[in-house]
């Protein structure tokens, strides 16, 4: 049998897939579980107890609501932004001339290697000068900074191989730059703006140095989850279920804006050059 698929790629990537899948069955288990039987490992199923102490526990000790909905609203906002505007940079970096094009283009991708830790020091002075400590825009704000980089270049790097004859087809049509902005380039650049929004919210839904330094009353999840670990007692149990709640918001985002990544400009404009 010459065309014949062969079998071990699917047995590898099975066997990779099941690595990948066993500390989340370890989560699962160990919020279903007394802490006193995980403490010798959680693959130990003797005894096995099932209970949900632990997730009432979390519940009733710890503001898991509200931390989900501070999460939310910084994370929306710290996506949103960068999804409606890296499309217009990007167009104008890629298809505009203007002076010093290039120059400013360097500029955007050194400030894709600035680290978190660098500006963190000038933002506590400046948003304790201007009250934003404790407030969504304290980490929005740098937040959206420091993704717009990344989320210009990966937009301007999915117009290269966008069909240049819908866009000369659009300027022999009369149509100026907004006008071939808005209706030929924006609706075939869901696939470059799904990515951005997917990588922009799970960076901002887990990050915790952000949040931790500039919010106090408005904590987030991954905060309220630094804050579970006890002093003398780790409370594995309740770490885990933090993790599961944590976890489920970005893993339903994934899941429905997956098909993105299978897309590109030419599948979408339905251009075949």
């Amino acid at each position: 049998m010459i065309n014949q698929t062969p079998k071990w790629p699917v047995f590898v990537l099975g066997s990779v897939a099941l690595v990948w899948i066993i500390p989340l069955v370890g989560i699962i288990a160990m919020s279903i579980r007394p802490e006193g039987e995980i403490t010798n490992g959680w693959w130990t199923i003797e005894p096995f107890t099932f209970t949900l102490e632990a997730w009432r526990e979390v519940w009733v000790n710890y503001p898991i609501g509200r931390a989900f909905l501070n999460s939310l609203a910084v994370a929306s906002f710290a996506t949103i932004l960068p999804v409606l505007f890296a499309p217009a940079a990007a167009y104008a970096f890629h298809y505009l001339k203007f002076p010093f094009r290039r120059i400013l283009l360097l500029i955007l991708v050194n400030a894709f290697v600035v680290p978190n830790q660098v500006v963190i020091i000038p933002l506590f002075k400046l948003w304790r000068e201007t009250g934003l400590i404790d407030t969504y825009w304290s980490v929005v704000i740098p937040f959206v900074g420091l993704s717009f980089a990344w989320s210009v270049l990966l937009v301007k790097n999915f117009l290269s191989n966008f069909p240049r004859s819908l866009i000369d087809a659009a300027q022999v049509d009369g149509c100026g730059h907004l006008r071939t902005y808005f209706f030929i380039v924006l609706p075939n650049t869901l696939t470059a703006m799904a990515a951005v929004g997917i990588l922009q919210f799970m960076w901002t839904w887990n990050s915790l140095l952000l949040p931790m330094l500039f919010l106090r009353e408005n904590a987030t999840l991954p905060v309220m989850l630094s804050t579970i670990s006890g002093t003398y007692e780790p409370n594995w149990d309740q770490r885990a279920v933090a993790t599961i709640i944590t976890s489920i918001l970005p893993l339903v985002i994934f899941l429905f804006f997956q098909k993105y990544f299978s897309a590109d400009g030419k599948n979408n404009s339905g251009s075949k050059g």
